[in-house]
């Protein structure tokens, strides 16, 4: 059995199938990056995906279908993405133990690579679900 790069919440799932059945294109599903960027660093990426890219780690949940960048999954390991609604804004939450900090508006967080040893102590498994 191998470790998942990341979880998604039922309400994320949700979203992920929502995003995709109104989408213009012959989306699949999303991707999820990370890039430099905003005050603290580095920003989370979301793009739809028409087309997936072999090297990317496939996150499925009751249909939702979620790749994972290779540049990004040292940065993801063990993240859950979620959605919340909230009276200000919605969107994709990203609970992550790599987080080390954010910026004050929330856009972008400061992120370090998953301590790959730590993982293996615990006996996680650290090969990726294809």
């Amino acid at each position: 059995m191998g470790f998942a790069v990341m979880t998604m919440t039922d309400g994320a799932a949700a979203r992920v199938r929502e995003i995709v059945e109104n989408s213009a294109s012959e989306a699949l599903g999303i991707r999820v990056g990370i890039k430099k960027g905003g005050c603290a660093g580095m920003e989370y990426t979301i793009n739809l995906v028409t087309e997936p890219n072999a090297k990317d780690d496939l996150i499925e949940r009751d249909g939702a279908k979620v790749w994972v960048e290779p540049a990004a999954v040292l940065y993801l390991l063990g993240t859950e993405m979620g959605f919340e609604v909230t009276t200000l804004r919605s969107g994709f939450t990203f609970s992550n133990p790599n987080q080390t900090s954010a910026c004050g508006c929330g856009e972008s967080v400061e992120l370090k690579p998953a301590d790959l040893a730590a993982l293996a102590a615990r006996g996680d498994a650290v090969v990726p679900a294809r």
